[in-house]
């Protein structure tokens, strides 16, 4: 207990304390995200080097605090921490194209999977399928590593939105974590948590600085190995006060804002004969901001819509994955369909309003 309090104190302390000068290099050295009608929400110039301070609370608070503990594979997850942390601090200073970015995402993604091995192992039951062969377990496990990296970074479009839903997913996975007895994993949970509460001081709307490139694939590819982690612990070693049957269900769950929104944007991208990673303002914060939401307004929205689907997926976890992956695949599908009803009716009440005053 001693080394997550203290690891998460520390995390904060150096993210708290790094934004303000990173801040200050980056107005002298003019390194800004420009404002841009068509793609960014925002009206002003604004620093992009927040990942820098995230990264720098979170290596620190982990590599000092987790020392020594058992099963965390620390120096393989530094590595793979510090290939995209390079990669994301050169799209933020010298923009990268999406096929360098994720040339560095699938090194990181292997140096996880491969020396670290963490990976998964088992679908846990899925479609009657438990256990996988290495090859298959290798790819997939890169696969979802790159999703939920690539799913943090597209969420990333307003203040406040990927901080607090990382603050919100990796508190999460930090209180199962200790319910498993897992301190290291603990610790990198919290250490996380806890540079993004910093960061959320700076990033809330109005925002100060954004966490960019470098600080949306830092903490995707750190809720990447939490989650993988948590669904391997609970189907092959689940506490006994709190057995698990529906872990990867759970997992979603968790990660269900980023998840809904990067598989909505890709389909819609790929029915359009676009690149999935091509850039639009078609995310599901873009049509709230569309509906007349302010950012904190989407911001905390999104949260509290988060916290609802991990609520619900908890009170279900012993009817088994499947039922669960239906019933918030359902939920989703009627909240989506509500927004985009409701957005009609908005911009059919505007377009009739600009009739009006042009009459």
């Amino acid at each position: 207990m001693i080394n997550i309090v203290f690891g998460s104190i520390t995390a904060f302390i150096i993210t708290f304390l790094s934004i303000p000068q990173i801040i200050k290099v980056s107005v002298l050295k003019g390194l800004f995200d420009e404002p841009n009608s068509f793609r960014k929400s925002h009206q002003v110039k604004v620093p992009t080097l927040g990942g820098l301070a995230i990264f720098a609370g979170v290596v620190f608070s982990f590599t000092f605090w987790s020392s020594g503990l058992e099963y965390v594979p620390t120096q393989y997850i530094i590595a793979a921490i510090l290939v995209v942390f390079f990669v994301g601090i050169k799209d933020d200073i010298i923009e990268l194209s999406a096929e360098k970015k994720l040339y560095g995402q699938i090194i990181s993604a292997l140096i996880i999977v491969l020396f670290g091995n963490i990976r998964i192992t088992t679908f846990c039951g899925i479609f009657g399928i438990y256990d996988i062969s290495y090859l298959s377990s290798v790819l997939f496990s890169v696969f979802i590593i790159l999703l939920i990296i690539n799913s943090v970074n597209l969420i990333d479009g307003i203040d406040g939105l990927a901080g607090g839903i990382g603050a919100i997913t990796s508190f999460t996975f930090g209180l199962w974590f200790y319910n498993y007895e897992q301190i290291g994993l603990c610790i990198l949970s919290f250490a996380l948590f806890s540079s993004l509460l910093a960061f959320l001081v700076y990033n809330f709307s109005p925002a100060n600085i954004f966490m960019g490139d470098t600080g949306s694939m830092v903490v995707g590819l750190i809720l990447a190995i939490l989650a993988i982690n948590f669904i391997q612990l609970s189907f092959l070693s689940p506490p006994e006060a709190f057995p698990f049957k529906s872990g990867p269900a759970m997992a979603i769950a968790i990660l269900i804002v980023p998840f809904v929104d990067t598989l909505r944007v890709f389909i819609i991208r790929l029915i359009h004969g676009k690149s999935p990673f091509k850039a639009d303002r078609n995310h599901i914060h873009h049509v709230l901001l569309e509906v007349g939401m302010s950012h904190r307004e989407v911001s905390l929205t999104l949260y509290l819509a988060n916290i609802c689907f991990i609520i619900t997926a908890l009170s279900l976890h012993k009817i088994g994955n499947i039922t669960v992956l239906l019933l918030l695949a359902g939920l989703a599908s009627l909240l989506l369909g509500t927004l985009f009803f409701i957005r009609h009716l908005v911009l059919n009440r505007n377009m009739q309003n600009r009739v009006d005053i042009a009459e």
